[in-house]
């Protein structure tokens, strides 16, 4: 099924009726991604399962067809723009209400523990900074800390898409939250 689901990934590209069936083989798992993402934002808010998978959707094929490589990369693209709508709606939610102060909280309460959108708009802003200043050192930490934490996939399942060995995802995990915790401490 993997493999099925590889090819018509890659064939997608600019034909409409195979980008609407690899879109029917992956919706359960974007679904699955996009209630981990919203699970970390509950209370409050107006971006709902459904509208996070069409809107990630509207990102992964909304340029001249999309060319994904395998199905690694087109998880972690969906990962990956799973993170920029919910970035998008913290930087919508910050703009309505300027001025008004957030707690601060740390990194580790992204694992396993809601991070509601609404209230700490500010600082979700703040981690995707840190993580596109992270993309110009090692993409792949920034992969896993998407795949991880706002996807959320397990150890086991982000070295299987990786091609990496469990002991490497958790290392890797480990430099990550080191290098956003100096940042965003410093912030």
């Amino acid at each position: 099924m993997d493999d099925d689901i590889t090819r018509k990934i890659a064939a997608a590209g600019h034909d409409a009726a195979q980008r609407d069936e690899a879109m029917r083989l992956v919706y359960g798992d974007l679904l699955r991604i996009a209630r981990a993402e919203l699970g970390r934002h509950r209370r409050g808010e107006t971006l709902n399962t459904r509208a996070l998978v069409n809107e990630a959707y509207l990102k992964l094929f909304d340029r001249d067809g999309a060319d994904f490589e395998n199905r690694k990369h087109f998880f972690a693209t969906a990962a990956r723009a799973m993170r920029q709508v919910a970035i998008d709606y913290a930087r919508a939610r910050l703009a309505e209400r300027r001025g008004a102060g957030a707690e601060h909280v740390p990194l580790d309460a992204l694992e396993g523990n809601p991070l509601p959108v609404d209230a700490q708009a500010e600082q979700l802003v703040g981690i995707d900074a840190a993580l596109e200043k992270l993309a110009g050192l090692d993409t792949r930490l920034v992969t896993v800390v998407e795949l991880r934490f706002f996807a959320g996939l397990e150890v086991k399942d982000i070295a299987a898409l990786l091609g990496v060995s469990e002991p490497t995802v958790k290392r890797d995990t480990r430099v990550a939250k080191a290098f956003l915790q100096k940042e965003l401490g410093e912030a």
